[in-house]
Protein backbone atom coordinates (compact mmCIF):
# COMPACT_ATOMS: atom_id res chain seq x y z
CA UNK A 1 0.00 0.00 0.00
CA UNK A 2 1.64 3.52 -0.95
CA UNK A 3 -0.80 6.07 -0.54
CA UNK A 4 0.58 9.87 -2.38
CA UNK A 5 1.83 12.35 0.33
CA UNK A 6 2.85 15.98 -0.54
CA UNK A 7 6.08 16.04 1.55
CA UNK A 8 6.27 18.75 4.23
CA UNK A 9 9.25 20.80 5.51
CA UNK A 10 10.92 20.24 9.11
CA UNK A 11 12.27 23.35 10.42
CA UNK A 12 14.34 23.03 13.27
CA UNK A 13 15.40 26.29 15.40
CA UNK A 14 17.52 27.32 18.80
CA UNK A 15 20.33 29.23 19.66
CA UNK A 16 23.54 28.21 18.54
CA UNK A 17 24.89 25.37 20.91
CA UNK A 18 21.62 24.66 21.48
CA UNK A 19 21.83 21.73 20.04
CA UNK A 20 19.58 21.78 16.47
CA UNK A 21 22.41 20.59 14.14
CA UNK A 22 23.19 17.35 15.84
CA UNK A 23 19.33 16.19 15.53
CA UNK A 24 19.19 17.41 12.25
CA UNK A 25 22.13 15.23 11.14
CA UNK A 26 20.70 12.24 13.55
CA UNK A 27 17.40 12.58 11.95
CA UNK A 28 18.96 12.38 8.47
CA UNK A 29 20.79 8.96 8.90
CA UNK A 30 17.73 7.49 10.38
CA UNK A 31 15.61 9.07 7.78
CA UNK A 32 15.59 7.87 4.24
CA UNK A 33 12.53 9.67 3.65
CA UNK A 34 14.16 12.96 4.67
CA UNK A 35 16.27 15.40 2.79
CA UNK A 36 18.56 18.10 3.95
CA UNK A 37 18.57 21.69 2.79
CA UNK A 38 22.08 22.79 1.90
CA UNK A 39 21.78 26.54 2.49
CA UNK A 40 24.07 29.39 0.64
CA UNK A 41 26.37 30.96 3.07
CA UNK A 42 29.16 33.90 2.46
CA UNK A 43 30.76 33.35 5.93
CA UNK A 44 34.25 31.26 5.98
CA UNK A 45 34.21 27.21 6.12
CA UNK A 46 34.84 25.72 9.16
CA UNK A 47 37.60 22.45 9.08
CA UNK A 48 34.77 20.02 9.67
CA UNK A 49 32.58 21.15 7.08
CA UNK A 50 32.49 20.48 2.92
CA UNK A 51 30.89 22.42 0.18
CA UNK A 52 28.08 21.19 -1.04
CA UNK A 53 27.13 18.79 1.80
CA UNK A 54 26.83 21.21 4.72
CA UNK A 55 27.21 24.71 2.57
CA UNK A 56 27.60 26.25 -0.25
CA UNK A 57 29.97 28.79 0.29
CA UNK A 58 29.42 32.23 -2.26
CA UNK A 59 30.90 35.34 -2.00
CA UNK A 60 28.55 38.21 -1.25
CA UNK A 61 28.40 39.24 -4.77
CA UNK A 62 26.91 35.48 -6.20
CA UNK A 63 24.27 35.67 -3.12
CA UNK A 64 23.17 38.94 -3.83
CA UNK A 65 22.46 37.79 -7.50
CA UNK A 66 20.58 34.61 -6.40
CA UNK A 67 18.49 36.43 -3.64
CA UNK A 68 17.73 39.23 -6.57
CA UNK A 69 17.01 36.75 -8.70
CA UNK A 70 14.01 35.15 -6.42
CA UNK A 71 16.33 31.80 -6.39
CA UNK A 72 16.10 31.71 -2.50
CA UNK A 73 13.41 30.27 -0.22
CA UNK A 74 14.59 32.31 2.51
CA UNK A 75 17.25 34.37 3.39
CA UNK A 76 19.26 36.27 6.67
CA UNK A 77 21.69 38.07 7.92
CA UNK A 78 23.22 36.70 10.73
CA UNK A 79 26.80 37.58 12.79
CA UNK A 80 27.84 39.35 9.59
CA UNK A 81 27.04 36.81 7.23
CA UNK A 82 24.83 35.86 5.34
CA UNK A 83 22.19 32.69 4.50
CA UNK A 84 20.23 31.22 2.29
CA UNK A 85 17.86 28.27 0.72
CA UNK A 86 17.73 27.70 -2.59
CA UNK A 87 14.17 27.59 -3.99
CA UNK A 88 14.22 25.13 -6.53
CA UNK A 89 15.55 22.06 -4.98
CA UNK A 90 12.96 22.33 -1.84
CA UNK A 91 10.00 22.36 -3.88
CA UNK A 92 10.77 19.75 -6.01
CA UNK A 93 11.43 17.48 -3.02
CA UNK A 94 8.02 17.91 -2.05
CA UNK A 95 6.25 17.22 -4.76
CA UNK A 96 7.93 13.80 -4.91
CA UNK A 97 6.37 12.98 -1.30
CA UNK A 98 10.39 13.31 0.33
CA UNK A 99 10.43 15.63 3.59
CA UNK A 100 13.05 18.20 3.80
CA UNK A 101 14.87 19.91 6.77
CA UNK A 102 16.04 23.19 7.88
CA UNK A 103 18.60 24.33 10.14
CA UNK A 104 17.49 27.95 10.31
CA UNK A 105 16.78 30.76 12.58
CA UNK A 106 13.95 32.48 12.65
CA UNK A 107 14.44 35.02 10.01
CA UNK A 108 14.16 32.43 7.95
CA UNK A 109 11.28 30.53 9.63
CA UNK A 110 8.97 33.83 8.70
CA UNK A 111 9.96 34.45 5.40
CA UNK A 112 9.19 30.01 4.18
CA UNK A 113 5.95 30.65 6.57
CA UNK A 114 4.76 33.83 4.63
CA UNK A 115 5.48 31.88 1.56
CA UNK A 116 4.67 28.09 2.32
CA UNK A 117 2.60 27.90 6.20
CA UNK A 118 0.96 24.52 4.87
CA UNK A 119 3.95 23.13 3.69
CA UNK A 120 5.56 23.75 6.88
CA UNK A 121 5.92 21.89 10.74
CA UNK A 122 8.27 24.30 12.91
CA UNK A 123 10.34 23.07 16.16
CA UNK A 124 12.11 25.27 18.33
CA UNK A 125 14.60 23.82 20.62
CA UNK A 126 15.85 25.52 23.93
CA UNK A 127 18.77 24.70 25.79
CA UNK A 128 18.22 23.70 29.79
CA UNK A 129 20.26 26.48 30.91
CA UNK A 130 22.35 29.61 30.03
CA UNK A 131 25.21 27.81 31.57
CA UNK A 132 24.91 24.64 29.68
CA UNK A 133 24.71 26.64 26.04
CA UNK A 134 28.19 28.56 26.82
CA UNK A 135 29.98 25.25 27.68
CA UNK A 136 28.29 23.52 24.47
CA UNK A 137 29.73 26.54 22.18
CA UNK A 138 33.11 26.51 24.32
CA UNK A 139 33.39 22.44 23.84
CA UNK A 140 32.57 22.69 20.01
CA UNK A 141 36.19 24.69 19.64
CA UNK A 142 35.54 25.89 16.14
CA UNK A 143 34.79 29.55 17.83
CA UNK A 144 37.26 32.23 19.35
CA UNK A 145 35.96 33.74 22.33
CA UNK A 146 35.04 36.58 21.44
CA UNK A 147 32.43 35.04 18.89
CA UNK A 148 31.35 32.66 21.91
CA UNK A 149 30.56 36.13 23.97
CA UNK A 150 28.38 37.22 20.82
CA UNK A 151 26.66 34.23 20.49
CA UNK A 152 25.53 34.78 23.82
CA UNK A 153 24.56 38.22 24.11
CA UNK A 154 22.41 36.94 21.06
CA UNK A 155 20.88 34.33 22.73
CA UNK A 156 18.07 35.76 24.50
CA UNK A 157 16.81 37.33 21.31
CA UNK A 158 16.88 34.20 19.38
CA UNK A 159 14.51 32.51 22.42
CA UNK A 160 12.13 35.36 22.66
CA UNK A 161 10.87 33.83 19.20
CA UNK A 162 9.72 31.11 20.32
CA UNK A 163 6.14 31.36 20.53
CA UNK A 164 6.59 31.62 16.72
CA UNK A 165 6.91 27.75 16.49
CA UNK A 166 4.52 24.91 16.75
CA UNK A 167 6.93 22.69 18.31
CA UNK A 168 8.78 24.13 21.63
CA UNK A 169 11.50 21.16 22.80
CA UNK A 170 13.85 21.50 25.76
CA UNK A 171 16.89 19.43 24.97
CA UNK A 172 18.54 18.61 28.11
CA UNK A 173 18.73 14.96 26.64
CA UNK A 174 19.75 14.53 23.43
CA UNK A 175 18.16 11.00 22.96
CA UNK A 176 14.94 11.87 24.32
CA UNK A 177 14.91 14.72 22.43
CA UNK A 178 15.32 12.86 19.22
CA UNK A 179 12.18 10.72 19.81
CA UNK A 180 10.22 13.48 20.75
CA UNK A 181 11.35 15.46 17.20
CA UNK A 182 10.95 11.82 15.73
CA UNK A 183 7.21 11.44 16.92
CA UNK A 184 6.24 14.78 15.41
CA UNK A 185 7.51 14.31 12.11
CA UNK A 186 5.38 10.62 12.20
CA UNK A 187 2.43 12.81 13.50
CA UNK A 188 2.70 15.56 10.69
CA UNK A 189 3.70 13.00 7.77
CA UNK A 190 0.26 11.54 8.92
CA UNK A 191 -1.82 14.62 8.68
CA UNK A 192 -4.72 14.37 6.38
CA UNK A 193 -4.33 17.15 4.51
CA UNK A 194 -0.57 15.93 3.24
CA UNK A 195 -1.77 12.26 2.15
CA UNK A 196 -2.97 13.70 -0.95
CA UNK A 197 -3.81 10.50 -2.47
CA UNK A 198 -6.04 9.69 0.38
CA UNK A 199 -9.22 10.60 -1.49
CA UNK A 200 -8.02 8.08 -4.17
CA UNK A 201 -7.26 5.16 -2.07
CA UNK A 202 -10.61 5.62 0.29
CA UNK A 203 -12.58 5.47 -2.72
CA UNK A 204 -11.24 2.33 -4.29
CA UNK A 205 -11.44 0.71 -0.31
CA UNK A 206 -15.10 1.79 -0.42
CA UNK A 207 -15.80 -0.23 -3.81
CA UNK A 208 -13.78 -3.54 -3.12
CA UNK A 209 -16.11 -6.77 -2.29
CA UNK A 210 -15.59 -8.56 0.52
CA UNK A 211 -15.42 -12.19 0.42
CA UNK A 212 -17.38 -14.36 3.07
CA UNK A 213 -17.42 -17.35 4.53
CA UNK A 214 -20.36 -19.56 3.82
Amino acid sequence: MNIVRRGLMLVLSSPSGAGKTTIAKSLLKQDKNLKNSVSVTTRSKRYSEAHGKDYFFKDIEEFIRMRDNEELLENAHVFGNYYGTPKEFVFEQLEKGFDVIFDIDWQGTQQIAHLARNDLVTIFILPPTLQTLYERLESRGEDNVETINKRMQDASAEISHWPEYDYVIVNENFEKSLEKITAILEAERSKRTRQIGLAEFVNQLRQCSVQTSE
